[in-house]
C-alpha cells in the first residue's frame, strides 16, 4: 500500500490534536476540521468579564502520556508547559460534615483513614500493591496504547485480568479492602471522572488510584486550555492546518474506503480520515447506512452512552478559602444516586458536586479578589427525556442554594458571571449522542475489544480516537487512543514503527 499524502482529522479535542500531531510526524499533510472557533472540543475555554474557565477536563494526570505526544512532535512537555503539583489532589466533603484530603502521600492518607477506621488504614498498602500490576498492564505494558481489535488478544488477556481481579465490579472489589463508607467512596469514585458507574465498571479502573499516586495530579498555569493551545501550536509549527468553523456533515466512502470529508462549505479529498467526533455520531450521522455493516443505526442505538453533566460556570466577586483547587461535596446517598443517574435515568432533588476552582492555584484566572468556579453535577443523559429548558433554572437555584448552605456565604449576591450548560448543550453543541459527556460508558461489555475499535470495522482508511473508542475517556485515555491509532496506521501502510 502506498504512503497516503493527505489526512483529515475531524475535531480538535485532545484525541484529535494528538492524532494530528502523530500523523503529521509520519509525513501526512494533515488538516483538522473543527466545528467551533477555537481548538479543544470539550476542552475549549470560556472567557467573560476577566474570568477564565476550562469548559471540560480540569485536571492533569499521567504527565508521561502528555509528554509522549509532544515527543511525537519533536519536543517535550517540559519545553512547552510548566506543571504545578497539587496537594491535596482533592478535598472530599462527606454528608456528615467530615472531610478527607486525598493525595499521593501514603502516611498522610493512612493517618486520615485511621481516624475513621484503623483497619482500613492497615489495608491501604495492600490495595495500592494490588492496583500496581493493573496499572502496569494498561500503562507500562502498552495495553491502553495498542489497538485492542483482536478477539484472540482479548482471550489472551482474560486469564490475566481474572488473576488481577480486574473484571470484578470496582466498588465490590474496593469493599473487600475497606469498611468505612468514606474509604469505599475514595477508592471507587474515579470511574465517575470518565463517565462510569463505580458499581458496574470493572476493577481495571483501580489503576487510576495507582496512576495518581505514581505520577501525581497537576495543574498548568492558564488552565487546561494551555495544554490544548500547546498541542495546537505544535501541530501548526509542524506544518499542519486547522480549519475552524468547519462542521463535518459527511465522510464520503467509495468502494468501501473513505475518500473525502464534506462540510457545509467545502470538500476535503483525502487518503485517510481520523474521527475525534462522538463515535455514535460518526457512524450514524456521517457515514451513509449502506457503508455500515456492523455499526448500523440499530447497533448505534444500543450503545450504552455515558452519563451527562449539568455545569455552572461562576465568576464570583469574593474569595472562598473553604475551597481547594478540586473539591467534592457529596450527598448522603451514593449508590442510590448513581442508580438514578445510570439506571433509572431520572434527575432527583439531591446531587453530589465537583467544584473546580483554579484561582486557588492561579489567581490570574479571575479579576483581583475574585474566584472562577466550575460546578459539575453528574446527571442522566438525554435518554431521561428531561426538559432541560424547564429544569435548568430550577436546578441552578437548587445548586446555588445548596452551596450557600454548605459554606459559600453570599454566593448569589456576589455572582458576576453565571453560565449554565446542560445535556442539551452536549447533544447539540458537541454532537454527543443522547447528550453524553464521556462517550460510551466504560462498562465491562464496552471495554477493550468490546468497544468500537481504533480502526473502523466498516470503512477502510477510517480511524477513531477519543472517548468513545479504546481505551476510553479521560485525557490520558483519549491521548492513548491516538497512539493506538498511529499503530494501526503504521500496520496498514507498512510504515516503519521505529521511525515513530
Amino acid at each position: 500500500m502506498s504512503h497516503p499524502r493527505n489526512a483529515v482529522v475531524i475535531g480538535s479535542g485532545f484525541g484529535g490534536l494528538a492524532a494530528a500531531i502523530r500523523l503529521q510526524s509520519m509525513g501526512f499533510a494533515t488538516t483538522i476540521l473543527e466545528k467551533h472557533d477555537q481548538p479543544g472540543g470539550r476542552a475549549r475555554q470560556i472567557r467573560e468579564k476577566g474570568y477564565v474557565f476550562d469548559a471540560g477536563p480540569s485536571l492533569i494526570t499521567a504527565p508521561s502520556v502528555l509528554d509522549s505526544v509532544f515527543r511525537a512532535g519533536g519536543t517535550t512537555l517540559a519545553e512547552r508547559l510548566k506543571l504545578v503539583p497539587l496537594d491535596p489532589y482533592y478535598r472530599v466533603h462527606f454528608h456528615d460534615g467530615t472531610w478527607f484530603d486525598y493525595s499521593g502521600d501514603t502516611e498522610a492518607m493512612k493517618a486520615q483513614m485511621r481516624k475513621f477506621e484503623p483497619r482500613d488504614a492497615d489495608a491501604y498498602d495492600k490495595f495500592i500493591a494490588d492496583a500496581k500490576p493493573i496499572h502496569k498492564a494498561v500503562m507500562l505494558d502498552g495495553l491502553g496504547a495498542s489497538p485492542f481489535d483482536s478477539a484472540l488478544g482479548m482471550l489472551k488477556f482474560i486469564p490475566k485480568a481474572i488473576r488481577l481481579k480486574a473484571v470484578i465490579p470496582l466498588y465490590l472489589n474496593v469493599s473487600r479492602y475497606f469498611r468505612d463508607f468514606r474509604h469505599r467512596f475514595l477508592f471507587s469514585f474515579h470511574p465517575l471522572f470518565i463517565g462510569g458507574n463505580p458499581f458496574t465498571s470493572p476493577s481495571i479502573y483501580m489503576m487510576i488510584s495507582y496512576l495518581e499516586k505514581a505520577e501525581g495530579v497537576w495543574f498548568t498555569p492558564g488552565g487546561m486550555h494551555s495544554l490544548v493551545a500547546a498541542y495546537a501550536d505544535l501541530f501548526v509549527e509542524m506544518g499542519g492546518t486547522i480549519r475552524y468553523g468547519q462542521e463535518v456533515r459527511r465522510i464520503d466512502v467509495r468502494d468501501g474506503r473513505a475518500v473525502s470529508v464534506k462540510t457545509d462549505s467545502s470538500e476535503f479529498p483525502c487518503d485517510l480520515v481520523v474521527s475525534n467526533a462522538d463515535v455514535g455520531h460518526t457512524y450514524r450521522d456521517l457515514i451513509d447506512a449502506r457503508n455500515r455493516r456492523k455499526y448500523t443505526d440499530a447497533k448505534v442505538a444500543k450503545f450504552d452512552q455515558s452519563m451527562s453533566c449539568f455545569l455552572l460556570y461562576l465568576g464570583v466577586k469574593k474569595k472562598y478559602d473553604k475551597l481547594e483547587h478540586h473539591t467534592l461535596i457529596l450527598s448522603e446517598r451514593y449508590k442510590e444516586l448513581v442508580r438514578d443517574i445510570f439506571d433509572r435515568k431520572v434527575v432527583p432533588e439531591d446531587f453530589s458536586l465537583y467544584l473546580h476552582t483554579p484561582t486557588r492555584t492561579d489567581p490570574s484566572l479571575a479579576p483581583d479578589g475574585c474566584e472562577s468556579i466550575y460546578v459539575l453535577a453528574p446527571v442522566a443523559n438525554n435518554r431521561s427525556g428531561v426538559d432541560w429548558k424547564t429544569l435548568a433554572p430550577v436546578m441552578t437555584e437548587r445548586i446555588l442554594s445548596s452551596l450557600e448552605s454548605w459554606g459559600l456565604e453570599g454566593l448569589r449576591e456576589n455572582l458576576d458571571v453565571l453560565k449554565v450548560v446542560t445535556p442539551d448543550d452536549f447533544q447539540h453543541g458537541l454532537n454527543s449522542l443522547d447528550g453524553n459527556a464521556f462517550g460510551l460508558t466504560p462498562s465491562l461489555l464496552q471495554t477493550g475489544f468490546l468497544r468500537p475499535h481504533n480502526r473502523s470495522e466498516d470503512v477502510d482508511n477510517l480511524y477513531l480516537v477519543g472517548a468513545g473508542t479504546h481505551p476510553g475517556a479521560g485525557v490520558p485515555g483519549v491521548l492513548l487512543s491516538a497512539e493506538a491509532m498511529e499503530k494501526c496506521v503504521r500496520q496498514d501502510y507498512g510504515l516503519d514503527a521505529a521511525a515513530a
